[in-house]
């Protein structure tokens, strides 16, 4: 049974700190250097320092151990260390662990870091090759003999079913996506690709990936380390930058769940587990789709973008490229993980908080609400953050 009433967590806690590494294809450094230089750069952005930290929260695919981070940076004793399973799925839940353990008393000071070589070392999207047998490892055995190996080819087949069920085309539904990403990666200097937008045109003629997805629906495969600090509201607003509320967090899994090849549901055009965040962000924060100043919205391939535009309820089913096309809502300013850099979702965190500071290199003005989402088909999370006040 799902949850069915507001939670308490809600404006509680607030991200007060944001860090990242440079995003490239070969950072020439390890992992734990790469979450080090993030957490730090947190910190100084926070203005605090080590000794304050008494939590961390990471990925479970994450190499770095959270004691380990702690010794790389300085840190004292710990309290608080918890992890968060289903990789990109993970991200906004990071955040949510923090708040918990700022509310409950647990931990006064958490960090949530990620970092990877995932260009330059193992890539996700080299598909499934030297994994230990796991229980996920025997419903990836249902797919896998049919050639359907990389996550690409997971979604692929309810992208499909997505154009079908909606009679259109990849360039029509897809397109729009790609084409906002990039447009404002061009103008954030963080990003890999900066000062390279993409037409309509040019995505149609990207060559296939797993048809219906070309190369520019697909995200991007990046090195680098981003951290976010987060502590209580009252603590917040004796620190030099804006608070970003935590005005709710949630995390979801549907029916029939597993990790992207949730092939026998009796719709593959939606993706209920978001829709149960959804219900959670919205009924906790009291807030609707029409109270968003923007969206930063999970981009590991164009396809699920759409379907949690219309999970959210920020237009009907199969109308989330209309609505796209149209620049109804300010989404993925950074330029998503298709245009800045795959961090598993941790970097759309850190834009959503430059938006509510009015530090985005593609600021929305007057921007008060942000939705965040985390990685899709897979057990999920998601936030809400507010100005304070």
């Amino acid at each position: 049974m799902s949850v069915r009433a507001r939670d308490s967590l809600g404006g509680r806690a607030a991200v007060v700190g944001i860090g990242a590494t440079e995003f490239s294809k070969d950072s020439a450094r390890s992992e734990l250097r790469l979450a080090a230089e993030a957490v730090r750069a947190a910190l100084d952005d926070a203005g605090l320092t080590a000794a304050d930290v008494d939590g961390l929260v990471t990925f479970t695919m994450d190499t770095s151990p959270e004691i380990t981070v702690a010794q790389a940076c300085g840190m004292g004793e710990l309290s608080f260390f918890s992890r968060v399973h289903y990789g990109g799925g993970a991200a906004c839940a990071t955040v949510q662990q923090a708040a918990l353990a700022v509310a409950a008393g647990v931990a006064e000071v958490v960090v949530c870091y990620r970092a990877f070589n995932e260009r330059s070392g193992r890539r996700f999207g080299s598909g499934v090759t030297r994994r230990e047998p796991t229980a996920e490892g025997v419903a990836l055995g249902w797919s896998l003999p049919y050639g359907l190996l990389t996550p690409a080819s997971w979604v692929a087949m309810a992208a499909q079913r997505y154009l079908y069920t909606y009679g259109t085309t990849p360039e029509e539904a897809f397109g729009p996506v790609a084409v906002t990403a990039r447009r404002h990666a061009a103008t954030n200097p963080a990003a890999y690709f900066h000062g390279r937008p993409i037409t309509l045109a040019e995505h149609a003629a990207s060559r296939w990936i797993a048809e219906p997805l070309r190369l520019l629906d697909c995200c991007q495969e990046t090195d680098g380390g981003q951290a976010l600090v987060v502590t209580s509201v009252e603590r917040a607003r004796d620190l030099p930058k804006p608070p970003a509320v935590i005005a709710a967090a949630a995390q979801g899994a549907g029916r029939a769940q597993e990790q992207m090849t949730s092939f026998y549901r009796d719709d593959l055009t939606g993706l209920p587990e978001m829709g149960v965040v959804a219900r959670q962000l919205w009924r906790t924060s009291g807030l609707g789709p029409a109270d968003i100043d923007v969206g930063i919205l999970y981009d590991h391939f164009s396809p699920f973008v759409l379907m949690q535009l219309e999970e959210f309820g920020f237009c009907a089913p199969g109308e989330a490229a209309a609505f796209v096309a149209a620049d109804r809502l300010p989404l993925n300013t950074h330029g998503g993980q298709l245009g800045e850099a795959y961090l598993h979702g941790m970097n759309g965190i850190a834009e959503a908080v430059r938006q509510l500071r009015g530090t985005s290199p593609n600021q929305v003005p007057s921007a008060a609400r942000a939705l965040v989402t985390a990685g899709t088909g897979v057990p999920t999370s998601g936030l809400v953050l507010t100005a304070d006040g």
